[in-house]
This record gives structure tokens, C-alpha cells and sequence, in this order.
């Protein structure tokens, strides 16, 4: 084979889309026998071995075109055998290798078909960084997509971070590049560095990488993040055949870094979670955990919603199987995992996904489609098959390799809406002169429907704070097929009817009953999030008008009315125990505050007991999104801020009339109506002493009488008392 002097000038600056057709060991095209190339910097010497000893002969190869390509020729043999070369640099070592490039492609025809029609469901096990051997040979395969680059290659502390040493092929039109390196192992650190189109040079980490260094170090790490041993199989067969509407849903939010601390610049680590989270999700009671984004983001006051890393959980606080093993006692211990997945948007930074090989890749060209005006971010090109094949197979991914149990969507509404805070002129619309972003609904419904049939009993949750309809209803009948929803209507109507105070909210019952007219449009969860609680906006507790006494009596009528009221729940980090101040990242929750009497205690054992009695009654979650779960008793003394309601189950075994008093005035023989005759049973009272209140009631019971009230048969006086939120349960 004989290579024009251009072909190697293209290859020894670094400039060559085919490398493997000039290195390694090739027939000669001027006569019979091989020519064996090999590039490799600061060598003195290059000879080529036969392994297996015999007819294949052993010659060396000289430098044929400074400053490091080496050549050499037998007319010994005529067909191509598996060797290695014995390299001696300019010091005088000498080492052994497999030659990179006397391997074929890892990566098949059917392969690359899949991907380029964005059907490829395991993307994450044929590009990125693959631990493999190759004809017995163990070592790496390096696969990533780059259609418009020049030349790629992999640098890392394997080879000196030198472009020359690893040259990568390109696979054809599929814009996939590749290489297998042997003897690169689990640990090592790389990257990729491109040529990109307009001739500048870039160094990338991998878009699918299993793990990274810690930030703000920026290099991928070859990982297997398949060795872990799982121990949750009962709990994957039981979640299989779940059906979350109809189960009971109490989410605890958290964030990782803020939760715990060992010290102010250090968080607890997955592995060193594990235990005192499963212990504090058992005493309080709630059914799963929520995590803030856990794949990597370099900026950590981003809190993961600015990834620059989709397949790599963030190296802050551990390695891949550290994790897993935190996930793997959670489910062990029955408490399901959330994670929070961010398919919306990715950040500028230049080493990451950002123009990858010097085009919009991942992103759109046109700022109008592919700029967040809010955030400084870039979105997604849902319109592009191998953009929506790297998002639909990294949400599967956290499915099968990490268990997840929900993938809760962030900032789906950015996604649908083309016009999503845009002024009119800095937006295009679509096809049909709409502003709906009809790539981005097709992607959420296939997303959905994929991660619901692959994985039966994951929950997906779309943050989506407009009047979008079907949010969850299936893509069949028109629906963007999430499980659940978050329900950011009652929130923020909740939230702003208790910041008032309580001599002004007779004006305002409508917006504690609004939610009511749309509560059966979709499956809810009723959040009080992470987003309540900072920039500004101040913790729960700051929320709350008057003095301590009200303030924590209000926050306890808050907390029951979430848990009483039809929707799955969800509270953040510190909620459960009335912080006083709001979120901040780089603390902890203030744990101090449970020393400091008895109010904060209260809400914590509150909060407890909230999701003790919820567990209990099925009808308080069976029938969450049928109204026959629900019925208001009375919804119209407005005037005194009184409501009252029912939930049940379907069969009506069970009631539970829960009444609300959102004055801190006692109302003593207040007549209610109630479903049935006997003794009803208090099951809650916030105003007990053992939350911080008054401790005023109805002495654990109260009897019926046949005076029919409020559309039913028979009623009871109670005492209603102040500020607070009571429950009773049939006999």
C-alpha cells in the first residue's frame, strides 16, 4: 500500500478522518508481503512482534516521515496476523503494546442504523467509554458522536494527553468516531479532542461518560458501573407490579450537598447517606425520596439543573457504585427513589456538550429556538434523531443502572411553549404558525411511553406550571403520557392564601376551593418545593403572618390541609421541621432548631404522624384522582374561614371528615354534617400539645344525631380549635 506524502502530512498534524487505513498492518499494494505503520511520538525504535511465533515474522519499523511516523514492510507474509510492537522511546525504556489500530470497529452496521434513526434504547452501551476485549484483549472502546469534526482523537493520562497517539475513525455518514485502545482499564481519565469544522481545536468530555473527576476538573473517567451487586430484587418485583395512582405517595425533596454536612465545606457522601437517611425517612414516614439533579454539573450553585454530565453521577459525593448502594438501601428499607432528570436545557461551557464539534450539534443554531433568555442556557434540538436517542437513552439508563423509581421532569413547560418567556419578535413559530414546540411534545410523548413499557411501575413527573391539557393522560388519546403532575396551581394558591392574614381571609376561601374545579383534569402531586423556598421568597415558617405562636400554628394548618387534601404529596428538605430561615445550599438543614422548645419539635412529630395516618387510611390516597375519593361538606362560611370536607375510599368502608379553621379564634358547638350516624373518632388535631398548640378539642370523639345539615344525614357539634385543621374517622 503505498500512501501519498499528503495522506501522511493529514495524519501527523492531525488532520485525518481514516487513520486505521494508513496505521497498523496493511497488504502492500506494490508487490506481495505487509506494511506495518504506527504513529507514536518520542519513539526511538519500533519493531513489530508476531504473537504466535511460527511463519509470522518479526521486523522493524523505521521513521519514515518525521517527527513520529513510523514504517516498515515484510514480503515474508501475505495475510494479516495479530501482533504487538516493541517500542523504545528517546530514553532507552522499552515497552510493549496491542496496536490500537489492528482492530476492527466495535460498533456494528445495525448499530449505527439504530442511532441514526434514534431508536438505539442502549446508547450508553455502545458510545462513551466501554470496558470490552477485543479477541482476548482486554482494553477500552471510545465511541462518540461528532458528525461535523475534522479529525477527533482520545487524550488522557494514558497516553500523555497527546492527540497524535489515538487517532479516531470516522464511522461514515453516522458522524460516529471510534477507537479500541487495549489495555486502558477501569480509572482512567480522558477526553476527546476535536478539529472541529472551522479548523479550531477542542477538548471535550464524553457526552456519555459513566463518571467524572470532581469539579471544577473537567476530564471523563473510564468506569464499570455494572459491578455493583444489587440486593432490592423483592422491591423491583413489587414496584413492577404497582400501580402508583392508587398507592400512597409521600415524597420527601432533598438535596444531597445540603442535607447533612460533616463540616461547612464538606457534605455527607452517598455511601455515608445511606444509613442516617434511611433512619430519618423511617421515623418520619414518607414512601420516597426525591432527589435534586444527581448527574454532574460543574456549577454547583446550579443545585444540578445545569448538566454536564448526563450519564455521570456527580462526583462530589462518590463513585457510581456509591450510589447504588445508597439506592439499593433505600429500597431495601421500602422507600422509593425520585430523581429529577433535566432534558430542557444544558449549560454554555465549552468542554461540554456546547457546540460540540463546532456546530449547533445538540443544540439549535438560531438563538430564538436554542437560547434560554432566563437561565443562559442552551435548548435541546428536539427535532434531531440522535438529540432525542442521547435523551430518551439517558433516562433509561437511570432506570436500568441506578434503579431509579421516578424521574420527575424538570421545566417541561420551557419545552412545549416555543414563546416560553420570549418577547414576540424572539421566537419562530412552528409549522403551523403556532407557538407549541411540536418536536419537543413527540419527544416527551415517546419518552414516556418507552420508560413506562421498559421499566412497568416507574413513575415519570412533569414540572409544568401552565394550562397545557392531558399532561397525564396517554400520547393515544392526545396526553403527553406522564404518570403525575405537579399541581403548581394549588400551591401557589394555597401558599398565598395563608401569607394573609387571617382577618382578610374571608375574602379569600376561593383560592383554598379553586383547585377543587380542576382537581380530576390531571394526576397531582401537590408540591411545596424546593422553589418555595429561596431567592427570597423565605422558608415556609417566614411565610406565615403574626407572632411564633401563629405563625407555627398556620404552618401546622398548611401541613395538614397538604396531606388532607385529594393529590400525592411532596414537602422539601426542612419543611418538616419549620425552618426559620430559607434554603441555602451551602448549609445544612438547621437540625439545631429541634433543641430550641417545643414548636419546631412539634412540626417535625406533626409531619410524622401526617404520614403515619396517611399510610393507614386508604382513603386518603386510593381514590386521589376520582372524585369519588372526595366531597365537600361545607365550603361557604366563608366568613368565619371554615371548610370542611370528606375522604374515602371507593366502597365507603371508611370515611374521614377533616375541618379546617383558619382563624385563631376556638369555635365551640360548631354544627357540621356528617355521612353517618355513631361516634366518630379524632385521628388529627394540629393544636395538640405535642405540636406546639393550645391543646383545645373535642376530647377524642364526638357522637352524631340524626339533625340532617349540609346536604347530609346527620351532623355533630364540634369544637373547632384555633388555627388549626382536624380530622375525625367513622366508627
Amino acid at each position: 500500500m503505498i500512501v501519498p506524502q499528503d495522506e501522511l502530512r493529514k495524519l501527523t498534524e492531525l488532520k485525518h478522518r481514516s487513520p486505521h487505513s494508513i496505521l497498523g498492518l496493511h497488504p502492500r499494494a506494490d508487490g506481495p508481503g505487509l506494511v506495518a505503520r504506527a504513529l507514536i511520538p518520542h519513539a526511538s525504535k519500533v519493531e513489530l512482534r508476531p504473537l504466535v511465533a511460527g511463519n509470522h515474522p518479526s521486523f522493524e519499523l523505521r521513521c519514515a516521515y518525521k517527527p513520529s511516523l513510523f514504517e516498515g514492510s515484510t514480503d515474508v507474509a501475505s495475510s494479516i496476523f495479530k501482533y504487538e510492537l516493541v517500542i523504545t522511546d528517546d530514553k532507552g525504556n522499552t515497552r510493549t503494546i496491542r496496536d490500537p489500530y489492528s482492530f476492527l470497529p466495535t460498533l456494528s452496521e445495525e448499530d449505527l442504523y439504530l442511532f441514526g434513526k434514534g431508536d438505539e434504547r442502549k446508547l450508553y452501551d455502545k458510545l462513551g467509554a466501554q470496558l470490552r476485549k477485543v479477541d482476548g484483549v482486554a482494553g477500552t472502546s471510545f465511541a462518540v458522536w461528532a458528525p461535523n469534526a475534522q479529525r477527533i482523537s482520545v487524550v488522557g493520562d494514558f497516553n500523555n494527553w497527546d492527540g497524535h497517539v489515538h487517532q479516531m475513525r470516522s464511522l461514515g455518514s453516522s458522524g460516529v468516531w471510534e477507537i479500541f485502545i487495549p489495555g486502558v482499564g477501569e480509572g482512567a481519565h480522558y477526553k476527546f479532542e476535536l478539529r472541529d469544522r472551522n479548523n479550531h481545536i477542542r477538548l471535550k468530555a464524553d457526552p456519555c461518560g459513566y463518571f467524572m473527576e470532581v469539579p471544577p476538573a473537567q476530564a471523563s473517567i473510564v468506569w464499570n458501573n455494572k459491578k455493583f451487586k444489587w440486593t432490592d430484587q423483592a422491591w423491583l418485583k413489587k414496584r413492577k407490579d404497582n400501580n402508583p395512582l392508587k398507592a400512597p405517595v409521600s415524597i420527601y425533596e432533598l438535596h444531597i450537598g445540603s442535607w447533612r454536612k460533616k463540616s461547612k465545606a464538606e457534605s455527607f457522601g452517598y455511601r455515608e447517606l445511606a444509613a442516617p437517611l434511611v433512619a430519618y425517612i423511617q421515623q418520619m414516614g414518607f414512601t420516597h425520596v426525591e432527589f435534586m439533579p444527581l448527574a454532574e454539573h460543574a456549577f454547583y450553585p446550579s443545585w444540578g439543573y445545569q448538566v454536564t454530565g448526563f450519564f455521570a453521577p456527580t462526583s462530589r459525593y462518590g463513585t457510581p457504585e456509591d450510589l447504588q448502594y445508597l439506592v439499593d438501601e433505600l429500597h431495601n428499607a421500602g422507600i422509593g427513589v425520585i430523581v429529577d432528570w433535566v432534558p430542557a436545557h444544558f449549560p454554555r461551557d465549552d468542554w461540554a456538550l456546547a457546540k460540540f464539534d463546532g456546530t449547533a450539534l445538540y443544540e439549535h443554531e438560531d438563538p430564538r429556538k436554542g437560547a434560554h433568555q432566563d437561565w443562559g442556557t442552551l435548548i435541546f434540538n428536539y427535532g434531531r434523531h440522535e438529540v432525542v436517542n442521547f435523551l430518551i437513552a439517558n433516562a433509561l439508563f437511570w432506570c436500568e443502572r441506578y434503579h431509579i423509581d421516578g424521574l420527575r421532569v424538570d421545566a417541561v413547560a420551557s419545552m412545549l411553549y416555543l414563546d416560553y418567556s420570549r418577547k414576540h419578535d424572539e421566537w419562530i413559530p412552528n409549522k403551523y404558525g403556532g407557538r407549541e414546540n411540536l418536536e419537543a411534545i413527540d419527544f416527551l410523548r415517546q419518552f414516556n411511553h418507552l420508560v413506562h413499557t421498559e421499566f412497568p411501575g416507574v413513575m415519570t413527573i412533569a414540572e409544568e406550571s401552565t394550562a397545557w391539557p392531558q399532561v397525564t393522560r396517554p400520547p393515544y388519546v392526545g396526553g403527553l403520557g406522564f404518570s403525575m403532575k405537579w399541581n403548581m396551581g394549588w400551591m401557589h394558591d394555597t401558599l398565598e392564601y395563608f401569607r394573609k392574614d387571617p382577618v382578610h381571609r374571608k375574602y379569600h376561601q376561593n383560592d383554598l376551593t379553586f383547585a377543587m374545579l380542576y382537581q380530576y383534569h390531571e394526576n397531582f402531586i401537590l408540591p411545596l418545593s424546593h422553589d418555595e423556598v429561596v431567592h427570597g421568597k423565605g422558608s415556609l415558617l417566614q411565610r406565615m403572618p403574626g407572632d411564633d405562636w401563629r405563625r407555627f400554628a398556620n404552618l401546622r394548618v398548611l401541613l395538614g390541609y397538604q396531606w388532607m387534601f385529594p393529590g400525592k404529596k411532596l414537602l422539601f428538605m426542612g419543611g418538616e421541621i419549620g425552618q426559620s430561615s430559607e434554603w441555602n445550599a451551602n448549609s445544612e438543614v438547621d437540625w439545631k432548631l429541634l433543641e430550641s422548645g417545643p414548636y419546631h419539635k412539634g412540626v417535625q412529630q406533626l409531619v410524622a404522624d401526617l404520614n403515619k395516618l396517611y399510610l393507614a387510611e386508604p382513603g386518603l390516597w386510593q381514590e386521589d384522582f376520582d372524585g369519588a375519593g372526595f366531597e365537600w361538606i361545607d365550603a361557604s362560611d366563608a366568613h368565619n374561614s371554615i371548610m370542611s370536607f370528606i375522604r374515602r375510599e371507593p366502597d365507603r368502608v371508611s370515611e374521614i371528615v377533616v375541618i379546617l379553621n383558619l382563624t385563631p379564634v376556638p369555635r365551640p358547638k360548631y354544627r357540621i354534617g356528617l355521612p353517618r350516624s355513631g361516634k366518630w373518632f379524632e385521628v388529627l388535631n394540629t393544636d395538640a400539645a405535642i405540636y406546639g398548640g393550645s391543646n383545645t378539642g373535642n376530647f377524642g370523639s364526638v357522637m352524631s344525631d340524626d339533625q340532617d345539615m349540609h346536604n347530609q344525614s346527620y351532623s355533630a357539634e364540634f369544637t373547632l380549635p384555633p388555627m388549626s385543621i382536624i380530622a375525625f374517622k367513622s366508627e
